[in-house]
């Protein structure tokens, strides 16, 4: 990664952090943005909520990106009856029009190296049936669609545009929506996965450095399941 700008948009916890830091360890430049500063990585930080236009935020960028990393994402688990059109709404825009947002932002500085990449993050309930993931999977499911498009349109330029489904991961955002809570829950998550344990945050940061990497070069279009089995296995 020696000589790499990469920017993170969601590094100040979960996945985000994870990879920000084994980024860091690897050397390269990194960038950041979100509404927090992300501790113990060095980068350089600019302020920006998702809900908002991100090209007036996204205003300390080097002349190209080798690399784009959107991670912001959302946990909004409820039965159909009680979700709203606003739900999905918000989901849309945590997950799908803020990374659109990013990318419109950044094609142009992406398109320089002639060898960027884009992650972007889908889950495993957008290829499998789960009930109370409705709104969620609307979400991801449109991202899986925008990844596919994207790469199509992006080859020329030789930018490579793939996402990664995660299962339930061990982050922040899952302990505060309850999911792992208990050792009782966090067992019954364990076992719903053939692999027998949910993952963590540096088992899906080690795909996406992965796929930023120079190993990765000929990996576009792709839907990378780490999910512990759960997508493919039964």
């Amino acid at each position: 990664m020696q000589g790499k700008n990469i920017l993170i948009i969601g590094a100040s916890s979960g996945i985000g952090h994870a990879l920000a830091l084994s980024l860091q360890e690897q050397g390269a430049t990194l960038f950041t943005a979100g509404r927090r500063q992300p501790e113990g990585i060095t980068s350089t930080h600019m302020h920006w909520d998702v809900n908002e236009p991100a090209a007036d935020a996204l205003n300390q960028l080097p002349d190209q990106l080798h690399g784009l990393v959107y991670a912001p994402g959302t946990i909004n688990l409820k039965p159909f009856q009680r979700l709203q059109p606003a739900d999905y709404q918000a989901d849309l825009q945590v997950n799908v029009l803020g990374a659109i947002s990013a990318i419109h932002a950044t094609l142009a500085l992406l398109k320089k190296p002639k060898g960027a990449s884009v992650v972007l993050f889908s889950t495993v309930a957008a290829k499998l049936g789960m009930g109370l993931h409705s709104s969620v999977s609307v979400a991801k499911s449109a991202v899986e669609g925008l990844t596919k498009s994207l790469a199509a349109e992006f080859a020329p330029f030789n930018i490579r545009v793939n996402s990664i489904a995660p299962s339930l991961t061990d982050t922040p955002l899952a302990e505060s929506k309850g999911l792992l809570g208990t050792p009782e829950k966090r067992e019954a998550a364990d076992k719903r996965h053939p692999l027998n344990r949910v993952g963590t945050a540096e088992d899906i940061a080690g795909m996406a450095a992965y796929l930023l990497g120079d190993q990765a070069t000929w990996i576009t279009g792709q839907i990378i399941g780490i999910d512990g089995g759960m997508g493919s296995l039964k």
